[in-house]
């Protein structure tokens, strides 16, 4: 900060992570505020800390201090009807932040019915390390004094103060918005009749005026409105992220509203950070996890090898799994085994059909002896240090497929094992792409769907890699001649350029499952999800596995489903069955899967991947494994020569001699 910086920090800058509600981006609000000389920013995204631990990164690595903050709806029929009002919480402390992680997660958890809040009651049972501003123009306080009911707002404002003590204040905005105007007179007589402080703040929503248009179409969006209603929920052109200069001259007859923003920032002394790995502890408080995982692995090793066809000497695979065992324990990842182990085990005594492996975990033969896996890594001479390499510390990360559906009960025996309050998924967000940016802006616009729809088709589809609206406009003539000669459609990509990549919306990752050693209130923020029984972290994959919870992939499958439904009809004829994963030599499998008949086949239903079958011919389970390696983006281009050098038509090039025996086949 220089030495003549005015005296403002922002305390109520949303971001993008309230969704549909900001178009302000983490990264963004980073790099203006490091540019901006900002010391502090303080983010209260709507009920979420979605964005609590990568603003607390982004913000921190770029020399600014963030204050973690949350908007909760507060719904208080007694006083306003059924209209959630604001109040806006910032965490002074570590105290503090579990108390607004518990207020966030109870917003979702036992939300009322119009949407995620809590009571005014909930709020205040939970003060301890926690700054209270009263919310702003959308404030309880602020709607009160807006409506005359100045005996109603100074007893709201006692309550508050009652609780909250010195960590409360009376919030002003200024946004040209009708109800701050008419709240303001008697905002600032009850504050210093009861003693207490003002402070000033923005409700920025964007970086800057000119995206006002585009906030609006995102706002209607959101609400399923247009732009033309004028009866609708909007912001103001004020609510941007503005230079403390304009804020000190906005507030200049308030001066110590202003000069408390930088009090707060000063009181608020803490930020979430990372956390090393945390799982509950397999055997117990007192047991060695170390030791139970070499017991049970040597038990499963044994009962493996027992009369089983070898493909290498029995001492190769008690030395690897002793080398295996070494890493596991060094890099102190016995529990992620013995938990896995644990579920697959239960799981396949319950008869519900459980994957032979997928993935780089496959290449372990400790996961091979606890059946983890069940497939022989010596027989397809797997690599165990693709999956854990000291050298790379990583979490290990089973790919686990279970029966769709049976996927639950799975679910539900680990609920029950640890607590369903320490289990949970893990959210996702959706976000705005390309095509869909344009039919969303287009029908806020309320443009012609056929017009909208024909331009949204000539951005190029590419699943594998989407292109950006950006590049599709540069890259496609009949899209960058419609923007430069047709104003309506001018105005669609632009603000579609301005809106694409922002959240969408939030729903729960497809597998992944955390299990935490406390309540994982404790470690993050719940959001419930209203087509699942399950709650979700708050946190997506990446933030939650930073701030130390582990993920366990419970994938549901159909084609687990299908097979099994397969076996049991050839059972019901009386016909006898091969071991599950034994052979893989079945012609009549090959001779099926040359012709192109790959239905229903995991990963080989695709047209093109049917086509691809039909060139190869494979003959061999080694040409399927290679086939699902090259059929993929980069690697396709490479299938012909494969082909070529499967039946002799070119020469093999192996680099070097000494690798022949890895890439022979």
């Amino acid at each position: 900060m220089t030495d003549d910086a005015p005296a403002f920090i922002h305390l109520r800058v949303r971001s993008s992570l309230s969704i549909l509600e900001s178009m302000i981006r983490p990264k963004e609000l980073a790099a203006w505020a490091a540019d901006s000389y900002a010391p502090a920013v303080a983010v209260t995204d709507d009920n979420n800390l979605y964005a609590a631990l990568e603003l607390s990164e982004g913000l921190s690595g770029a020399g600014v201090q963030p204050i973690t903050g949350v908007t909760l709806s507060i719904y208080d029929p007694k006083l306003l009807n059924d209209e959630p009002t604001e109040l806006a919480l910032l965490a002074q402390n570590e105290a503090g932040y579990l108390n607004l992680m518990a207020l966030s997660s109870k917003a979702f958890l036992e939300a009322p019915a119009a949407g995620p809040g809590v009571t005014l009651d909930d709020v205040l049972a939970v003060p301890e390390g926690v700054i209270c501003l009263t919310g702003g123009g959308a404030g309880l306080a602020a709607r009160l004094a807006a409506a005359g009911r100045k005996e109603d707002a100074r007893a709201l404002l006692k309550r508050l103060k009652a609780a909250f003590g010195d960590q409360l204040y009376v919030e002003l905005q200024r946004h040209d918005c009708a109800t701050e105007d008419e709240a303001e007179e008697m905002l600032v007589d009850l504050a210093y009749e009861l003693d207490l402080p003002l402070v000033a703040t923005n409700d920025a929503r964007f970086m800057t005026t000119d995206q006002h248009g585009s906030h609006d179409a995102l706002m209607c969006i959101g609400r399923s409105a247009y732009l033309s209603q004028d009866d609708r929920v909007t912001a103001t052109p004020e609510q941007y992220l503005k230079t403390p200069a304009a804020m000190a001259e906005l507030f200049s007859d308030l001066p110590e509203a202003i000069e408390n923003t930088v009090e707060i920032a000063r009181r608020c002394a803490f930020r979430p950070e990372g956390k090393a790995p945390i799982l509950p502890n397999f055997t117990g408080d007192d047991g060695d996890e170390g030791e139970e995982l070499v017991r049970q692995a040597k038990e499963g090793l044994k009962a493996r090898l027992d009369g089983a066809t070898l493909y290498a000497d029995e001492t190769v695979y008690w030395e690897r799994l002793e080398y295996e065992l070494g890493i596991i324990r060094q890099m102190g990842f016995p529990g992620y085994f013995l938990i896995v182990a644990d579920f697959i085990k239960w799981a396949k005594e319950q008869d519900i059909p459980v994957g032979p492996g997928r993935g780089s975990g496959a290449g372990s033969v400790v996961a091979w002896a606890l059946t983890i896996t069940d497939l022989d890594p010596m027989r397809f001479g797997l690599l165990f240090e693709r999956f854990l390499n000291p050298e790379r510390v990583s979490m290990p990360d089973f790919d686990i497929d279970f029966c769709q559906d049976r996927r639950g009960e799975v679910i539900q025996y680990v609920r029950d094992k640890y607590g369903a309050d320490r289990v949970a998924h893990i959210i996702t967000f959706g976000t705005l792409q390309a095509r869909a940016v344009l039919r969303d802006v287009g029908r806020v616009m309320q443009l012609p769907f056929g017009q909208v729809d024909r331009l949204a088709k000539l951005v190029p589809f590419n699943p594998a890699n989407p292109p950006t609206l950006a590049e599709a406009v540069a890259s496609e003539p009949k899209l960058k001649d419609a923007r430069r000669t047709d104003e309506d459609v001018r105005n669609l990509i632009d603000t579609s350029l301005a809106l694409e990549g922002l959240n969408r919306n939030a729903s729960t990752h497809a597998a992944g499952v955390v299990i935490g050693d406390r309540p994982l209130v404790e470690l993050s923020p719940l959001y419930k999800d209203p087509k699942s029984e399950l709650p979700a972290t708050q946190f997506n994959m990446k933030w939650a596995e930073f701030g130390g919870l582990v993920k366990f992939d419970f994938l549901g499958l159909k084609t687990l489903t299908v097979i099994q439904r397969a076996l049991r009809f050839v059972e019901s004829e009386g016909k006898e069955l091969t071991p599950a994963w034994e052979t893989f030599d079945d012609k009549a499998a090959y001779d099926m899967l040359s012709t192109g008949q790959a239905l229903g086949v995991f990963q080989m239903e695709s047209q093109g991947m049917r086509d691809t079958l039909k060139k190869v011919k494979p003959d061999c389970i080694e040409d399927i494994i290679a086939l699902i390696s090259l059929y993929r983006p980069g690697p396709m281009k490479n299938i012909d020569t494969f082909v070529d050098r499967k039946y002799g038509r070119a020469e093999p090039d192996y680099l070097h001699p000494d690798l022949e025996p890895i890439l022979k086949e």
